[in-house]
């Protein structure tokens, strides 16, 4: 930290900046790294806590925050000439709150910068389990995992035996999501954009197969191959074309789980859905969720996942972009399918 030093209790603060809103594909240059200076001391008064931010996660409902706020959402877009914000892994420099203390490891929302002072800590967890990596805390331990367990377990009801496909199976979520349904005794098909992200699905994630979309000329058919008896459930990360392919191959009484829809995040026109009759004719359930609704769920999860990752039943693959500065290019990366597992940046590479 003394190469940090600003002076006067003050330490330099590198912040990845958004410079304006984003229209269409986002690009690094849409975003400016930028140094601030900070106080390491709170001032009296505050009931936050500063943090020294280790991991930050990419997350692909990051890019509806670049954009201008047209509509209602469940989450605030950027404000244009300050840092960008998301889900990380902290340690407590200083705290004015009496649920946190000096040296506590948090994870949470925070800023796209080196240090933090955070206000709001109503969904702030502290970590307890550290004999697993920290950087998890941005994935399997953290949001993603909550997402895939409540997405899987508490909308779709799986039970053994039956079918199970899932889209962008190889991010953050799916490559869970295909897991949870293995334990289960589900069979698992899961589709991503390359050879190596198929091939690990297979290999690596235990998916009974997988298929590359961008291969297939005709997803309807694709479908038809994997699952010629129709598909039980449908672990939604993509929307779009394969979600219309989706519902003309789901079984009577199906379930939907929609997570997220990657596709259409960059399209000023989103693609429309065609094939929606089938929720009727098939009595599909189809639900969207917010992992922030199933947050009372989280010690449950970990009771669930921890044993698993432990004992080797469940694997997680992150992509680590090293130092902040690498932000930009990694999480314009998603939406090109550049990473393979959780992407993540180690603020400070050392």
């Amino acid at each position: 930290m003394a190469g940090n030093v600003v002076g006067g209790g003050k330490v330099r603060n590198k912040q990845v900046i958004l410079k304006d809103y984003v229209s269409g594909f986002p690009k690094e240059s849409d975003m400016l790294i930028t140094t601030s200076s900070v106080d390491l001391k709170l001032p009296e008064g505050s009931n936050g806590i500063l943090v020294k931010n280790l991991y930050l996660s990419c997350d692909p409902y990051m890019r509806n925050r670049m954009a201008k706020p047209l509509r209602p959402s469940y989450v605030d877009s950027f404000q244009p000439g300050s840092p960008m914000t998301g889900f990380g892994v902290s340690e407590v420099i200083d705290s004015r709150n009496q649920n946190f203390s000096k040296g506590d490891l948090v994870w949470g929302r925070t800023g796209w910068e080196e240090y933090s002072v955070i206000d709001s800590l109503e969904s702030l967890f502290k970590i307890q389990h550290t004999d697993l990596p920290l950087s998890y805390y941005t994935g399997i331990l953290g949001m993603p995992g909550l997402t895939a367990y409540a997405g899987f377990y508490e909308i779709c009801a799986p039970k053994k035996g039956e079918t199970v496909f899932v889209s962008a199976a190889s991010g953050a979520v799916g490559q869970l999501v295909g897991q949870f349904a293995k334990l289960m005794g589900c069979y698992v098909v899961g589709s991503a954009g390359s050879k190596e992200k198929v091939d690990l699905l297979k290999s690596k994630f235990g998916f009974d197969e997988a298929f590359n979309y961008k291969e297939e000329a005709d997803l309807d058919a694709a479908l038809k191959r994997y699952f010629p008896d129709g598909i039980d459930i449908y672990f939604e990360n993509v929307g779009g074309k394969m979600l219309d392919a989706v519902l003309t191959n789901m079984r009577l009484h199906g379930r939907i789980s929609v997570c997220g829809m990657i596709s259409q995040y960059n399209l000023d026109h989103p693609e429309g859905v065609h094939n929606l009759f089938n929720l009727i004719s098939k009595r599909i359930r189809i639900e969207g969720f917010l992992v922030f609704d199933y947050y009372h769920l989280y010690d449950k999860f970990l009771e669930m996942v921890i044993p698993q990752i432990k004992q080797g039943k469940i694997v997680y693959v992150e992509d680590i972009a090293r130092g902040l500065e690498s932000g930009p290019e990694a999480l314009v990366g998603l939406f090109s399918g550049r990473n393979v597992g959780k992407q993540l940046i180690a603020v400070d590479p050392q």
